[in-house]
């Protein structure tokens, strides 16, 4: 069977006190972030971290980036290409008001 060229893939997680792997480009496909925002559903300001991964090479894209509460952010201003096998990597001050979204396109190589 073959395989899909095009594929849209929408994310979401409750951001997490420590690293949390979100997404993962699969192999044979490059992933190409077209959003990437964070909620704060609760009051108080909050910050996150957001991380591009590859094999053991972390690059901080965000370090401690305030939310303030009741808002959102968008965590990239323009898009992100993940090669596959490279991973986004969050985390955050709080374990349940931050909230996630990302919309990749996976493009077979």
């Amino acid at each position: 069977m073959a395989l899909a060229l095009n594929v849209f893939q929408t994310i979401t997680a409750v951001v997490s006190l420590s690293d949390d792997e979100v997404y993962t480009a699969p192999t044979g496909y490059t992933g190409v972030v077209l959003l990437c925002q964070v909620a704060n559903i609760g009051s108080t300001t909050e910050s996150v971290d957001l991380i591009h991964r590859r094999s053991s090479t972390d690059t901080e894209l965000l370090k401690n980036f305030p939310i303030s509460g009741n808002d959102t952010a968008n965590l990239l201003s323009g898009k992100l290409v993940l090669e596959s096998g490279d991973k986004l990597v969050l985390s955050g001050s709080d374990g349940s008001n931050l909230k996630f979204v990302a919309s990749i396109l996976e493009s077979l190589n």
